[in-house]
């Protein structure tokens, strides 16, 4: 049973587009759900993760990267999506700061499922420190689907603080988009939670640059 009242959540969705249009960026501006926690111990208690599969594409200038055989880099040079071997990962020679200009160069990563293995022998924790390990894909799935899973895809992921972020949509997307990935983001997290809504102190969201405007 969700809490957020719709037509307070929609004068919020209205809030940010109305404030992104009156100053416009360079930039789309990403639209966040910012989440703050309570009667929650990071040290004590069993710390949560879990991936959900937004309704709507988050991020229209999302990067993806595929580190593939030589089929799906094939595939991947098809589609027009940037992609590497493990000979390119080979020269990057387990170099701290290389490997975190390719992590911090890309949304997520996919990679052959015959190549994820060796992902950690031939890149150090680089990856995954940054929270990007690949994604594994294999040749039975259509790589153009698997892009489009990834891209509407979020991760929740309790670290030591009581406080989490993250993207629900652009400024450009239509109210009942946002509308829709918001509500899924948050009966999803609240899910994962030990006592549900009473471990959720407020919730906000905001775009970019903008204000946050609280829903709970």
């Amino acid at each position: 049973m969700s809490k957020i009242n719709k037509e307070f959540l929609l004068e919020a969705i209205s809030g940010i587009q109305t404030g992104a249009k009156e100053k416009q960026r360079k930039f789309l501006e990403t639209v966040e759900l910012q989440i703050s926690l309570k009667n929650y111990d990071p040290a004590r208690d069993k710390r949560f993760t879990g991936t959900v599969k937004l309704r709507h594409v988050p991020k229209k200038s999302f990067k993806i990267c595929i580190i593939g055989d030589e089929r799906h880099l094939d595939e991947a040079r098809n589609l027009g999506v940037d992609c590497k071997s493990a000979d390119d990962l080979k020269k990057l020679n387990k170099n701290k700061k290389l490997v975190k200009k390719l992590a911090k160069g890309y949304d997520s990563f996919l990679a052959s499922d015959g190549l994820i293995k060796q992902i950690p022998r031939l890149l150090g924790p680089g990856l995954n420190k940054a929270g990007k390990f690949p994604t594994p894909i294999n040749h039975q799935e259509s790589m153009e689907e698997k892009i489009e899973t990834v891209k509407r895809t979020i991760k929740f992921q309790m670290k030591k603080v009581l406080c989490l972020s993250v993207a629900v949509g652009n400024v450009a997307m239509e109210q009942d988009e946002l509308h829709a990935n918001i509500m899924l983001a948050v009966n999803f997290l609240v899910s994962l939670l030990k006592k549900n809504w009473q471990n959720v102190r407020s919730l906000h969201i905001k775009s970019t640059m903008g204000k946050p405007h609280r829903i709970y």
